[in-house]
């Protein structure tokens, strides 16, 4: 039987199944003067395969695309409506952040109740007390640990 099936997996057709892309949503930001960009840009979107829903907010020049898409795939297509300076949103809402006013946080071109989206470097203590109460914390590792 082994010649048998060593033949038989020649003849047998093997399907390999294309892997569904996950639902997700891709915030894009983009600078739109008029009502023909924001249609345009829209219209580009809303007839890519895969895409649910379209919000346009000329505004705060952001666009918000949910659907079973690739994210660079939707800011390629938003690119060529004319669209060259357009990227993926690098913003957070301000409540969301810990320290919004730290460095490189904060962005005057940033719409309202927005701060940049970076990595957040917490403010260093130069305070000699909690420095003291560091040593002796449960979250520090080289803490002194005397029972």
């Amino acid at each position: 039987m082994g010649a048998l099936d060593y033949l038989s997996n020649f003849c047998t057709v093997t399907t390999t199944k294309s892997k569904h892309k996950a639902m997700q949503t891709v915030e894009i930001k983009v600078k739109m003067d008029c009502d023909g960009c924001e249609r345009r840009v829209r219209n580009a979107v809303t007839s890519m395969k895969g895409v649910k829903s379209v919000e346009v907010n000329r505004e705060e020049s952001h666009v918000v695309v949910s659907g079973y898409v690739d994210p660079n795939k939707v800011l390629k297509r938003v690119r060529s409506t004319g669209k060259v300076r357009a990227k993926f949103w690098p913003y957070v809402e301000q409540h969301l952040v810990s320290y919004p006013y730290a460095t490189g946080a904060y962005s005057r071109r940033a719409p309202s109740g927005y701060v940049r989206n970076v990595d957040q470097a917490f403010p260093s203590s130069h305070d000699p007390q909690e420095k003291v109460a560091d040593f002796f914390s449960d979250e520090n590792v080289n803490a002194c640990s005397i029972m």
